[in-house]
């Protein structure tokens, strides 16, 4: 499935976190590397003289030198390449143009702040995207990687249906077990049904709708990796941030070590991630997440 892993850096720390996780899939993937760093266009047309502009090409070749000297140590080869333009348009495009399978990349970059994601190149990269999206958070990251517990949130839309397939060749990979997740977001329904609370049949109706869901993309992860574990959940939340709140305490109750899900889910209809369940996952929790792109 990823049989050619486009890695992108920036010179952060996350960037080089991101390039690490990259290179170690691209060896258990037996898959083909490359590494990319983009000159910005704005940041090229404020030089003013030919040292300035020779200082940037610079410092972006030592940023792809960093990753030659790491994918080296880890006895993966890479190539490199140095693009120029809009960061964002030029990942996507080279994506498309080598056919990459997966992008890895930082979730943010040394222009981020805090946890805001809004704007930066991370999320008009997942905007653009037509292939899956791996983004690594500036948190902790271990000496050895393990994808041992999977985390697969699903709503039942065709949409979330899109990273099943994904979530299962990983899990094959690394001989991991599946948590199949729905969160129902009492908020949500309250604020759609009845702002004075939900009565406990419509609770338990929607609990119902939520094991379906789950019950139904265990068997499509059947069909996938026959011999992959599956766990199944279905948990409530009444945070004010909803199901991603909902997700996030579930990765730290079970340990999981990387999140599969789609770009888009039942809610969220149109290309854009801004508020949506994915968006707001991506800039706050603390292990990868794999975003696969919208299905068409």
């Amino acid at each position: 499935m990823y049989d050619h892993i486009l890695i992108a850096v920036d010179g952060s720390d996350e960037s080089v976190a991101a390039a690490r996780r990259g290179l170690e899939l691209a060896m258990d993937f037996d898959a083909t590397v490359e590494a990319v760093y983009v000159l910005n266009q704005r940041a090229r047309r404020l030089t003013r003289t030919d040292p300035e502009s020779a200082r940037l090409r610079d410092h972006g070749e030592s940023v792809l030198a960093e990753i030659e000297s790491l994918a080296a140590d880890i006895g993966q080869p890479v190539t490199t390449e140095l693009l120029a333009g809009k960061p964002s348009v030029q990942i996507d495009t080279r994506a498309r143009d080598t056919d990459a399978g997966l992008i890895v990349l930082g979730r943010q970059g040394i222009t981020g702040l805090g946890k805001r994601l809004l704007g930066g190149v991370t999320e008009q990269v997942l905007h653009r995207s037509a292939v899956p999206v791996l983004v690594v958070s500036n948190g902790p990251q271990p000496d050895d990687f393990d994808y041992s517990r999977l985390l697969l949130p699903t709503d039942g839309s065709e949409n979330a249906k899109a990273a099943t397939e994904h979530a299962a060749e990983v899990a094959g990979r690394y001989d991991a077990t599946v948590h199949v997740l729905n969160v129902v977001d009492i908020q949500a329904a309250g604020g759609a049904f009845n702002a004075g609370g939900l009565d406990q049949t419509f609770l338990e109706r929607l609990d119902e709708n939520g094991r379906d869901a789950v019950a139904a993309t265990a068997d499509e992860i059947g069909q996938f990796a026959p011999d992959v574990s599956v766990a199944t959940a279905v948990e409530r939340t009444d945070s004010l941030d909803g199901v991603a709140d909902g997700i996030r305490e579930y990765v730290s109750d079970q340990d999981i070590d990387l999140v599969v899900m789609a770009s888009h889910g039942r809610s969220n209809l149109k290309r854009q991630l801004l508020g949506s369940v994915t968006s707001r996952l991506v800039r706050t929790t603390d292990v990868p997440v794999l975003v696969t792109p919208r299905s068409t």
